[in-house]
């Protein structure tokens, strides 16, 4: 199996798919990106730009046609409306790899596959795999990372601005974190190793660390003086969630309660295992690799990186 060429990229603004068009790019991808009739983006002079109608099977066959892969970044909201029919559309035109919008905490993990919060991306995964077993062409790769660590230690648990911090079970329970420009990177090796990548998922981070050490990291780069810092319970953030959706509620407030549990709960998947970092090409970072990352993200100049 020969590695792909052209590539048809959906979600190419968002948080995702910008850090995937620059490393499709860098790796010399014949590049097309599929935006919305009414997108006002612009894209460099290298990249094809296909305006489709996502609600529109005809219109996602027509612009996938001669592709050889398909990659989704749509955002979580867009793979529940869009991410099926362009699976649809993209083994209807004859592409051979599709990668979904996966990018997050582990979903294979049975806990914490009980998640609503998972739920369209587990959709796209078992249409992915029943389109694979009738299609002998078509294929798929999804791409597991944890969170963001650029998330994790400016927003989601540490707060340097405000100087808040929330240790979930006390902090200590190691997880994954990954770069945004990490999954570029992996989302382009994996469409450059089509065999040893087919119908599966493969996992990869960064780092592993825990919440502990990523707050010493933080303080270390601004100050330790006048921070609070809280011990919530995992399973009182998880119970708070479902009780929210039980309720009717599915913002983001009551999401959050599953994604600490699935990367802070126990046995919940946060520490990936067996990663695919050197099939790949991306190395896991050293602690003092992992400190300068934080710095830069928490002090430098760019803070946009993560």
């Amino acid at each position: 199996m020969t590695a792909y060429n052209k590539v048809a990229l959906a979600g190419a603004t968002g948080l995702m798919g910008t850090p995937i068009l620059e490393h499709l790019l860098q790796n010399n991808f014949d590049v097309t990106v599929l935006t919305r009739e009414d997108s006002k983006a612009t894209f460099p002079d290298s990249v094809k730009v296909q305006r489709v109608d996502y609600s529109s099977k005809e219109s996602l066959v027509s612009a996938l046609q001669g592709q050889d892969a398909v990659v989704s970044a749509l955002t979580h909201l867009s793979i529940a409306t869009s991410e099926a029919l362009l699976i649809d559309a993209a083994v209807e035109a004859g592409v051979k790899r599709f990668i979904p919008s996966e990018f997050a905490s582990d979903a294979t993990n049975p806990k914490a596959a009980s998640f609503p919060l998972y739920t369209p991306k587990i959709a796209s995964i078992k249409r992915l795999e029943a389109a694979a077993k009738t299609n002998p062409n078509f294929t798929y790769t999804s791409v597991i990372t944890g969170p963001l660590l650029g998330w994790v230690v400016t927003q989601a648990f540490i707060n340097p601005t405000d100087k808040t911090a929330k240790l979930y079970d006390g902090g200590d329970r190691v997880f994954s974190v990954v770069m945004r420009a990490t999954i570029g990177k992996a989302v382009a090796a994996v469409l450059s190793h089509p065999e040893d990548t087919k119908n599966r998922a493969v996992k990869v981070h960064d780092a592993t660390s825990t919440l502990r050490k990523l707050l010493a990291a933080v303080q270390k780069a601004v100050g330790e003086d006048g921070w609070t810092v809280s011990t919530p319970s995992v399973e009182e953030a998880l119970a708070g969630a479902w009780a929210g959706v039980k309720a009717g509620r599915f913002d983001f407030p009551t999401i959050f309660g599953f994604i600490v549990a699935a990367s802070q709960g126990e046995g919940y998947g946060g520490e990936l295992e067996n990663v695919d970092n050197e099939l790949l090409g991306i190395s896991v970072k050293t602690d003092e690799e992992l400190q300068a990352l934080v710095e830069k993200i928490v002090v430098g100049a760019d803070r946009t990186g993560w």
